[in-house]
């Protein structure tokens, strides 16, 4: 049985398995902070429940009451919400590694961008993800964790310097995977480090007949809030691999940056809404704003038409170029090692498969110069330049 086809089999399973824990974590994240949320005070609550919430679902109804710190008993029966967040990146990982540690040449370096080499490149990838989880953390404990504002403009920051740094080191496909790597650490960092500990302090105080510290909550708080307003870039993150006018571009940072920016006003729009206050409507205008930027920026990146009267390209000329480059890779039967089969089914073999992928071409290889990936058959400007000119004309047999 081929190695690759196990490992493609390997890759397939744990990407399935890590989707459908994230859309379990997601779905918890944003349910609590919503419930969190729509909490309302009542005469009859027993000291120290901050609120309560009627809902329905499934054809039954539900009472919710929420403590400010901890009720004044052990209850027999505790569900922990963590194994979501935990098995969400033990698969991530492990796919990160499997896909892009395993194949940094094709994945993770572009010699464009910086010369690494592949125990380099995995080695920078993998200790940033835990530097990356400690510069956050100690900011949120530092004076500047004391004001929610500051704190969130020095996440910012601290996410736009990352994407910069990766961007500036990584292909662009590999970079953008790596913040997301980065940004998912630092979520489930927040649940296995800060949330669950203080969560067990707690529970072991109430065993003890102690009364818990109120800080506990209030540091768990602060922590899953910050995974909320953090999910929509992951998802973004896990959906860019697909597009590479993103990460392909030059300028792929900042389309980062304002993605991140935009999701955010996104989030704090439905947050307020099931605060029960007024959803601002500008929240959604101010989001706009930097997606058209991003927008613009893709515009910007697409390469210059070729001159008018130039002289038409073969398309013998064009298939040998992709046979040469691409088709190690994107053809019946791959030659290059660890492809078993070829990516998204785009195939170079013959004249009516390449004309049926000339737009892919076009995006990957043309506009973006995504492809070939690290650029490993080591495609020229030129024969780039060659196959511009010939989509332009129409992509003519």
């Amino acid at each position: 049985m081929p190695v690759s086809l196990i490992l493609s089999w390997a890759e397939m399973l744990l990407r399935w398995a890590h989707v459908i824990s994230g859309i379990a974590w997601i779905g918890s994240s944003f349910y609590f902070i919503a419930l969190d949320a729509g909490l309302a005070p009542a005469p009859h609550l027993e000291a120290g429940v901050k609120g309560e919430s009627w809902q329905v679902h499934g054809g039954g109804f539900y009472r919710m009451q929420k403590y400010l710190v901890a009720p004044s008993f052990m209850p027999a029966e505790l569900t922990w919400f963590k194994w979501e967040a935990y098995t969400t990146w033990i698969f991530g990982f492990s796919l990160l590694v499997l896909v892009y540690f395993f194949h940094p040449t094709l994945y993770l370096i572009d010699p464009s961008v910086a010369p690494l080499s592949p125990a380099a490149a995995v080695a920078i990838a993998a200790l940033s993800l835990a530097a990356g989880w400690i510069v956050y953390d100690l900011l949120c404990r530092s004076v500047i964790g004391r004001d929610r504002r500051l704190l969130a403009a020095a996440g910012f920051l601290l996410l736009v310097a990352a994407a910069w740094g990766y961007t500036h080191l990584f292909s662009g496909r590999g970079a953008y995977i790596e913040i997301g790597a980065l940004v998912g650490s630092i979520m489930v960092g927040n649940v296995f480090f800060v949330i669950i500990p203080n969560q067990k302090i707690v529970v072991a105080d109430l065993l003890a007949g102690r009364t818990p510290a109120d800080h506990l909550g209030d540091q768990a708080k602060q922590r899953s809030l910050h995974n909320n307003y953090l999910t929509l870039p992951v998802v973004f993150v896990m959906l860019s691999n697909h597009y590479a006018f993103t990460y392909g571009s030059r300028y792929n940072w900042i389309i980062l940056a304002a993605v991140f920016v935009a999701s955010f006003f996104i989030r704090h729009y439905f947050n307020t809404m099931h605060a029960g206050l007024q959803p601002d409507w500008r929240l959604w205008p101010a989001a706009a704003v930097p997606l058209l930027g991003a927008f613009a920026l893709t515009l910007a990146t697409q390469a210059p038409a070729p001159a008018v009267g130039a002289a038409p390209v073969p398309f013998a000329r064009v298939a040998q170029i992709l046979h040469q480059r691409c088709g190690v890779c994107h053809a019946a039967r791959p030659t290059y090692p660890g492809i078993a089969a070829a990516p998204l089914g785009v195939m170079f073999d013959t004249r009516a498969e390449i004309l049926a992928n000339a737009s892919r071409v076009e995006a990957m290889a043309v506009a973006t110069h995504t492809m070939p990936l690290g650029n490993v058959t080591h495609i020229t400007p030129a024969e780039r330049a060659t196959l511009g000119a010939w989509i332009a004309a129409g992509a003519k047999p």
